[in-house]
């Protein structure tokens, strides 16, 4: 049976609610190896973010997929304590960033034993802290994979196949998601296991739908920031992005899109966590906007409640 595995336990498809796919709690985008890197006291990102994720939850919103992993300062046991003062279930990743935090241990390990830890994380628990990773995420670099991120795709790919757990990778090159696509293809991984992340900021509309076209989950998570600097954008975030939601809806690529905000978030390198951004967005301004241009409430469900649950549940 499907579940998404959460900081607060599985959820049911017969459970689910909205799911967020793509969004931060707490953050540190310094390198590791920069004096303190990661480090915050719990009580005080407690008392900062609890309440915006309490707020989501009032709003409608289920569970939310955190997605700061190894690399940018993954702190579980600050997830599960804001997860449970807020009453939110979180979605906690396995997984390294891209160059240039990879650790140093990530450098000197092996495809295998990097696909043991991922394996470990997902089906007995991050370290001690009695959660379950309930995905996988990693990064590209933009012009194309590393040798050390080619290494940890590949391992993401047999810790996917081990236990069902999705992939979803920060990438912003359409080229370099093909060529990811074809390394998880070469070793047998379902490309319906991997999320897209950052699909909005590629140009080229024609190489997020070939994505989709071939399986992969198309996530435009940038919904409340300003659009992609590009010619013909417009100022209007929102109707930048319900344009790339209704490109896709007309594709007939409904079954492959995920939403999200990428916001948050509690970052330790900034007094007091630095600016904070709600996650009510997309349900308070986004969801409207896209009825007011024709998309169904059918639709709407899919979008945020079945697609996420589906891509996220193993």
């Amino acid at each position: 049976m499907l579940e998404l595995i959460t900081t607060l336990g599985p959820i049911r498809a017969e459970n689910a609610a909205m799911v967020l796919p793509h969004e931060h709690v707490f953050v540190d985008l310094r390198t590791p190896g920069t004096p303190g890197h990661g480090q915050a006291d719990p009580a005080q990102v407690i008392r900062v973010m609890a309440p915006l994720l309490a707020a989501a939850r009032n709003a409608g919103v289920g569970a939310v997929a955190e997605a700061s992993c190894v690399g940018v300062g993954r702190r579980v046991d600050i997830l599960r304590a804001v997860s449970e003062a807020a009453g939110m279930p979180l979605v906690a990743p396995t997984g390294v960033y891209r160059e240039p935090w990879i650790p140093r241990w990530v450098h000197e390990a092996s495809e295998e034993r990097l696909a043991d830890w991922m394996i470990g994380e997902l089906v007995h628990g991050i370290d001690e802290s009695g959660v379950r990773a309930g995905w996988i995420k990693l990064s590209a670099g933009d012009a194309g994979l590393t040798a050390c991120e080619s290494k940890v795709l590949r391992a993401a790919a047999r810790a996917s196949k081990e236990t069902g757990a999705v992939i979803g990778s920060h990438t912003i090159n359409g080229a370099v998601v093909r060529e990811q696509l074809d390394i998880l293809g070469s070793l047998g991984v379902d490309p319906r296991r991997f999320i897209w992340i950052h699909a909005q900021i590629e140009p080229d509309a024609r190489r997020v739908l070939d994505a989709a076209r071939r399986g992969a989950w198309i996530e435009y998570d940038g919904v409340g920031w300003p659009a992609p600097d590009r010619a013909g954008s417009g100022a209007d975030s929102d109707a930048f992005y319900v344009g790339l939601v209704r490109a896709a809806l007309d594709a007939g690529l409904a079954g492959q899109v995920l939403l999200s905000q990428d916001r948050g978030w509690f970052d330790p390198a900034i007094p007091g966590g630095g600016t904070l951004r709600p996650y009510t967005h997309l349900i308070e301004r986004f969801l409207p906007a896209l009825r007011a241009a024709g998309v169904s409430e059918d639709t709407l469900r899919q979008l945020t409640v079945a697609n996420p649950f589906t891509a996220f549940a193993r």
